[in-house]
């Protein structure tokens, strides 16, 4: 596939690290991780692996895509829900299993045609992490969403763009719905471990536990809402928490918080469900979905 340079028409993407503090040098980066991840010989039907040159990074980075299965025989094009994975280190192989969910949906009319990125969240998962040398949300943000509008048919605007994740990935989806709402229309943060952004905003960025990574102060899930509030942009937000989820409590302090600033969101409980991304999604997948589609139904004024 393509490899596009970042160029003037993607300027609009940009964002610039804040410096952060400096870490320990206890604290090494995941031996683990890299950038790109082989496509599994089981994975879902309709789904591929492709690259870009990542500019910040000097290397190639991964991503997953699911294609609706109309993509090859139309000239059609497609609103784009971008998923962040769960876990440290990234990996856009993670969360693939969805597309499942995704294509059963798709094929039986339950949804429109939607693309599904699954992308690559980094050495500490969504995070920009400078002395890893590692931007997640840079790469996201960047480079990713203008590598996928100018590499596939999409509807490159943001009336017709959404991302969700759970877990790690629903902390990164809070975090860059409320940064970045310019870009998107619709987010479903699900199953975040809200908790930790707390620490992290009432520590000077430091996160509770181990490693002790220590994060730029005011990015997290409780100031950024604060900073969102100031200035609403008409995000649809859709929490979802399962109710033995080790994170339910927290999900629901972290929605008392959004009540406070008047953020409006739409919230799914989802009964006896621990914290697995499957799980969520086999019982509540296709209200996202669905909640997804109706956004850009009412943004765009009409189906694509």
């Amino acid at each position: 596939m393509p490899s596009p340079n970042f160029t003037r028409r993607h300027a609009i993407f940009a964002i610039t690290a804040a410096p952060l503090a400096s870490q320990s040098p206890a604290i090494q980066p995941p031996a683990d991780f890299r950038w790109v991840n082989a496509l599994p010989a089981d994975a879902p039907p309709g789904v591929r692996h492709g690259t870009f040159l990542s500019q910040r990074h000097k290397t190639q980075a991964g991503y997953c895509i699911y294609l609706p299965p109309d993509y090859e025989t139309s000239s059609r094009r497609y609103p784009v829900v971008y998923y962040l994975h769960g876990g440290r280190p990234g990996a856009e192989t993670k969360s693939i299993g969805l597309a499942r969910f995704i294509g059963a949906a798709v094929r039986g009319g339950g949804i429109p045609p939607i693309i599904y990125v699954f992308n690559n969240g980094g050495a500490v998962s969504h995070y920009d992490y400078p002395d890893f040398n590692s931007f997640g949300e840079t790469a996201l943000i960047s480079e990713l969403i203008p590598h996928v509008d100018k590499t596939y048919r999409t509807i490159a605007r943001r009336q017709a763009r959404a991302i969700e994740g759970f877990s790690q990935g629903g902390r990164g989806t809070a975090r860059v719905m409320f940064r970045h709402p310019e870009l998107f229309c619709s987010a479903a943060p699900m199953g975040g471990g809200h908790q930790h952004e707390k620490h992290i905003a009432e520590h000077a960025g430091k996160e509770d536990g181990e490693p002790g990574y220590v994060f730029t102060k005011g990015l997290n899930t409780y100031d950024l809402a604060r900073e969102y509030a100031k200035r609403p942009r008409g995000l649809s937000v859709l929490v979802a928490v399962g109710t033995k989820d080790f994170n339910y409590e927290a999900n629901l302090e972290w929605m008392k918080h959004l009540d406070s600033l008047k953020i409006p969101y739409r919230r799914i409980i989802v009964p006896d469900t621990p914290h697995n991304a499957t799980e969520v999604y086999r019982k509540v997948g296709g209200e996202v979905m669905k909640f997804h589609a109706a956004n850009f139904r009412r943004e765009l004024g009409k189906d694509w």
